[in-house]
C-alpha cells in the first residue's frame, strides 16, 4: 500500500492547494482528482462549493460509523525552499511537499486504504482550515445527516497517538469611546477613551488572575493596545485586540460574556469576534466517547496539545471526536515540509484497523 499512499500523495501535493489565495473549486484539478480515484472505488462523492475556495467533498461508501476528516487547504509557499513545494520528493526516509505533514499526507494514507479495502468508509475532505474561518465544517455541520456518525477522527499531525484535548482559540477586537477635550479639563479622568480600556484591562486581568487560582487558566494575552492622539487630548477613541485559549471544557461565550461589561465597558466599548474555536471537548462536554473508541481499537492516548484543531468544531455539535494523523506538528507549515515514511506507514496500519 505504501508505493500508492505516495502515488497518492504526489497527486494531492500537485495540486496547488494554497490559503489565501484559495484558488481552487469544485471545477478545478483537486475534485477531477477526488473523483478518478474514489467513484471506481464505490464512493458516492458529494461536493458543496460555497465560493471563494471554500469547499467541501464528503465521499461514502456503504453505511460507515466513523468519519474521517482532512483538510487539502495548505498555507502559502513562502521563500526558502530547498525542494519544489509542488512536487513530492522521497529522500531518508522524508516525503517533501507543501502539505505533505498538514495534512495531505493523511489523505493520502486514506485512499490507499479506501483502494485496499472494500469496508464501509466516510471520507470528508475540507478546505479552509488555514483560512482560520472553519466555513466548511460550520458548513457541513448545518446538515443534521452529516452528525450521524459515531466518531469523528480528523487528521492532523499528532504522530499518530489519538489526542483527546486541546485549548481553544478566541480572538476578541475592542473599540473604546471617549469626549475628546483639552486634557486640563478634570473630566479627562473619567471621559478618556484610553483610560477605559485602562480600567478595563485592570478588571479583566484581575478576572482571569482568579480564574487561574481555581484551577481554570484563560490563557488570556492582551496583544495590541492603540489610542489617542496627543498627550495633552483627552483621548476620544482607544482600540484593544486580546486572546485566549481556554482548557479542554470551557465555554468561549461564557467566557467573552463574563469580561465584556467588566468596570462599565457596556457603556462605550463594542466588540467584535474575529474568530473562536471551542477547546476540545468543547465547552458541557467529555472525552469519554472518545476514550472509550480509543480503547476498544487499542489506540495510543497522546498528552493534550497545545495547538486548536476543527475537532472541537464536531465535539461543539454534539459529536464525539478525536484528532490522529501521521506527522508532527513542527513540520508543519515549515520551509521543506515533511512527513517521515514511518509515519505514513504508521498511519496506514492504524486507519485500515478503525474500519473493522
Amino acid at each position: 500500500m505504501m508505493e500508492r499512499l505516495l502515488h497518492f500523495l504526489a497527486r494531492l501535493i500537485e495540486c496547488d492547494t494554497q490559503n489565501p489565495p484559495r484558488q481552487f473549486g469544485s471545477d478545478g484539478a483537486l475534485y477531477a482528482f477526488l473523483v478518478e480515484v474514489l467513484e471506481p472505488l464505490g464512493f458516492d462523492l458529494a461536493c458543496d462549493d460555497y465560493g471563494d475556495g471554500h469547499v467541501n467533498f464528503h465521499a461514502v461508501r456503504g453505511a460507515p460509523r466513523n468519519l474521517f476528516n482532512c483538510h487539502l487547504d495548505t498555507v502559502p509557499i513562502g521563500p526558502g525552499w530547498t525542494r519544489p513545494p509542488l512536487e513530492l520528493t522521497v529522500a531518508d526516509g522524508r516525503a517533501y511537499g507543501r502539505g505533505a505533514c498538514d495534512t495531505k499526507g493523511a489523505a493520502a494514507a486514506l485512499m490507499a486504504v479506501a483502494e485496499d479495502s472494500d469496508a464501509p468508509m466516510a471520507l470528508f475532505f475540507s478546505s479552509d482550515e488555514e483560512g482560520a474561518g472553519s466555513c466548511c465544517i460550520r458548513r457541513f455541520l448545518e446538515d443534521r445527516a452529516h452528525r450521524d456518525y459515531d466518531q469523528i477522527v480528523v487528521c492532523e499531525p499528532t504522530r499518530c497517538e489519538a489526542v483527546l484535548a486541546h485549548r481553544g482559540f478566541l480572538s476578541v477586537k475592542g473599540r473604546f469611546s471617549g469626549v475628546m477635550g483639552h486634557s486640563s479639563e478634570p473630566r479627562a479622568l473619567t471621559d478618556n477613551a484610553n483610560h477605559r480600556l485602562a480600567r478595563w484591562t485592570a478588571a479583566a486581568l484581575d478576572f482571569c488572575r482568579g480564574e487561574a487560582d481555581a484551577g481554570r487558566p484563560t490563557g488570556f494575552n492582551l496583544g495590541l493596545i492603540n489610542g489617542g492622539t496627543k498627550s495633552n487630548v483627552i483621548a476620544g477613541e482607544a482600540s484593544l485586540h486580546y486572546s485566549a485559549r481556554l482548557g479542554p471544557g470551557q465555554s468561549n461565550e461564557t467566557f467573552f460574556a463574563s469580561l465584556k461589561d467588566l468596570a462599565g465597558a457596556d457603556r462605550w466599548a463594542e466588540w467584535h469576534i474575529p474568530f473562536a474555536g471551542p477547546p476540545l471537548p468543547a465547552g458541557g462536554r467529555d472525552n469519554s466517547d472518545s476514550l472509550a473508541f480509543c480503547r476498544h481499537h487499542g489506540l495510543a492516548v497522546g498528552d493534550p496539545v497545545g495547538f486548536w484543531t476543527e475537532a472541537s468544531l464536531f465535539s461543539d455539535a454534539g459529536l464525539s471526536a478525536l484528532v490522529l494523523g501521521p506527522g508532527d506538528i513542527e513540520q508543519a507549515h515549515a520551509v521543506d515540509e515533511w512527513v517521515g515514511l514511518d509515519q505514513l506507514e504508521r498511519a496506514l496500519m492504524i486507519y485500515r484497523r478503525l474500519l473493522g
